[in-house]
């Protein structure tokens, strides 16, 4: 007998470790199904996703592809402010164009209505201490650097939730002021707080830190929205409270 038999791909039941397609998921872990059994509001962000998405690919089914976009994103959170442009960007198998069509036009059906409803007043942030109170909660315990930008409104009224631009090591993986100002430039952002963590805890600005913030500088001027400034993210410490504000210590000129 050959000991490593060929077997014709119609045949699923002999590679074990293949997703399963959502018509050989058990009854009641189908996203249809599991929805009008528990209800919208009992089911995880995957199953609501995954029924906007409808289905998947061969070796995907929808669910898996459902986890895929949010594992990309990070979240629910940072899903919610994708674009057309940015849903397509993301060369997701599975994720086509009218696929991509689809979930950015639920997900601007859902910011309108969140910007018809009764409205929280956001404080004024008008000191470093109040960036790191929105902040930290989001960088304890990461293990890579990450890069957030705060949008202000003219009156330094934070607009929306902090938006993630970039995830690795600032020096090895650029921050580029499109990806930083994108956002900024969609929704009228008068000026912006720059903000990433130091998984060591150290929050002392390295040389990188500083020329990349002053090359994000010169191009927010370009686009006439103003850098407030940048907060680095540590650790609390008997020598440092958990940040260090470049703008505090005049280590770049923000003006």
């Amino acid at each position: 007998m050959d000991p490593h038999p060929s077997y014709p791909p119609e045949h699923p039941a002999v590679y074990p470790d293949a997703p399963l397609t959502v018509k050989e998921l058990p009854q009641e872990m189908r996203p249809r199904e599991e929805l009008q059994r528990r209800g919208a509001e009992n089911v995880p962000d995957e199953i609501l996703l995954a029924i906007l998405l409808r289905s998947g690919v061969p070796g995907k089914n929808v669910t898996e592809l459902a986890r895929e976009l949010l594992r990309r994103y990070s979240g629910l959170a940072n899903l919610s402010k994708a674009d057309y442009a940015e849903l397509l960007g993301c060369k997701i198998k599975g994720l086509g164009k009218v696929k991509a069509m689809e979930l950015a036009a639920a997900l601007e059906l859902g910011r309108r209505a969140a910007q018809q409803g009764p409205r929280h007043e956001s404080p004024a942030i008008r000191e470093p201490e109040s960036v790191y109170r929105i902040v930290s909660p989001l960088a304890r315990a990461l293990q890579q650097e990450i890069f957030w930008v705060l949008l202000l409104d003219t009156k330094n009224k934070l607009i929306g939730q902090p938006v993630e631009t970039t995830r690795g090591l600032l020096d090895t993986s650029p921050v580029h002021p499109r990806e930083v100002f994108s956002k900024a430039v969609r929704y009228s952002a008068a000026s912006v707080i720059l903000v990433h963590n130091h998984p060591s805890g150290d929050p002392t600005p390295s040389k990188e830190d500083l020329d990349i913030t002053r090359r994000l500088i010169e191009a927010a001027r370009i686009l006439g929205i103003r850098v407030v400034d940048h907060l680095i993210i540590g650790k609390p410490s008997s020598a440092t409270p958990g940040y260090v504000s470049l703008r505090e210590k005049n280590l770049v000129a923000f003006e």
